[in-house]
């Protein structure tokens, strides 16, 4: 089995998100990819943001429907900070045979040696790196490895060429508490539920 995991705050889940996840799937030839909500992080909250049980519940009803895609609140539901190498610990006990993969943004290489034992996070899945294609040739993605990753962790990493999408959580929020449509940035039966539950006014 080839189990792909996403990570994000998801708010809220939009269609970059939908894109970027089945363009991993059909480069990585996933059989599974898990959406995994984070706990809040503290600069991210205020008033503009969503809590968790109404994240998560977006997040379920982005991936509905789609029998490649699950979602999983480990994150949400562990108490204290959540850190990745303890979320792929709990993907490696659960399914200890499975080939997994941990999807990145590019942007993270810069800091990944400062996340908590990043190289146990190696030996747990391997960094699929979501690049913009238009960004994703090889002198591009080497120069951003060997700037972030050592030799060992560069072994352990491989890219995912993705489509560009110009479409954000923050642009999202900040159109809906101005009053404008998100049709089109979010699937039909998200944006139902932020209208339905006032969120992001």
């Amino acid at each position: 089995m080839r189990l792909g995991i996403f990570g994000g705050t998801f708010d809220p889940p939009h269609v970059g998100h939908l894109l970027a996840a089945s363009d991993a799937i059909e480069h990585l030839g996933l059989d599974r990819l898990v959406f995994v909500p984070a706990a809040v992080q503290p600069l991210k909250a205020g008033k503009d943001t969503a809590g968790r049980a109404d994240r998560l519940a977006m997040v379920r009803l982005t991936t509905r429907g789609d029998s490649r895609l699950d979602t999983d609140s480990v994150e949400l539901d562990r108490d204290g900070l959540s850190y990745t190498v303890d979320t792929l610990r709990e993907f490696g006990r659960r399914y200890p045979s499975a080939e997994r993969y941990f999807l990145v943004g590019a942007d993270v290489l810069a800091t990944f040696g400062k996340w908590r034992e990043p190289h146990s996070v190696l030996e747990l899945a391997t960094l699929a790196i979501l690049t913009r294609r238009s960004d994703s040739d090889d002198a591009v993605v080497g120069h951003a490895l060997a700037g972030s990753l050592d030799e060992a962790l560069a072994r352990r990493s491989t890219v995912v060429p993705t489509r560009r999408i110009d479409v954000s959580s923050t642009e999202i929020r900040d159109r809906v508490q101005s009053g404008r449509s998100i049709h089109g940035f979010v699937t039909d039966a998200v944006a139902e539920y932020i209208s339905s539950h006032g969120l992001y006014r």
